[in-house]
């Protein structure tokens, strides 16, 4: 049975698999390429259910609803997020701005009390720009850390999920296939054993 108390993702089938969605007061990093539908994903959870949220777009013109955060030092990045679903978009432009240190303390600190009023904060985390030690480091800030990955096949993408870290909870021992629709991410609902 799922955990009412759980936030939804949006997205059925990794509501599913997290066990109803995200606990509340969640640090969530999104990790994959620009092309592996890492944004669609964070959207879905900003734009579920009828709870309030801010999406903050560091680096790219932000869509509608979307706050402009291009530029913003952390005082003021922190001081716009609102609601309980939050999504920085992207991770990868704070590491370049301000480092590392800054990065980290910027989700572990800067944020707390936001987290600790039950809001979920996704961060996006784009693959290959950064070092080993500096994704370990993320991983460890993390409360969940999810991968999305895909790969070519002749010519077909194959797309997978992977719930690599779940505070307080067994990860899924699992992949999880998706694709990328119009409206955002469909999971399957079948996994395949990892």
């Amino acid at each position: 049975m799922a955990d009412t108390t759980r936030q939804s993702t949006g997205i059925a089938g990794l509501d599913l698999a997290l066990d109803g969605g995200f606990p509340p007061g969640s640090r969530i990093i999104i990790s994959g390429s620009p092309l592996s539908g890492l944004e669609l994903l964070a959207q879905q959870f900003w734009q579920a259910g009828e709870r309030t949220g801010t999406y903050l777009m560091l680096d790219a013109v932000p869509l509608e609803g979307m706050t402009d955060a291009r530029g913003m030092d952390a005082a003021a990045l922190a001081g716009v997020m609102q609601g309980e679903r939050i999504v920085v978009d992207s991770l990868s432009t704070l590491i370049a701005a301000w480092g590392i240190d800054a990065a980290v303390g910027f989700i572990l600190e800067d944020t707390r009390a936001l987290t600790e009023g039950g809001a979920n904060i996704a961060y996006i985390l784009y693959t290959g720009l950064h070092t080993p030690h500096e994704e370990a480091r993320l991983m460890r800030a993390a409360d969940i850390f999810i991968t999305l990955r895909h790969q070519i096949h002749g010519n077909e993408f194959e797309r997978t999920l992977a719930i690599e870290k779940l505070r307080d909870s067994d990860v899924p021992q699992r992949v999880i296939p998706y694709l990328i629709m119009a409206e955002g991410l469909e999971l399957s609902t079948t996994s395949r054993v990892v």
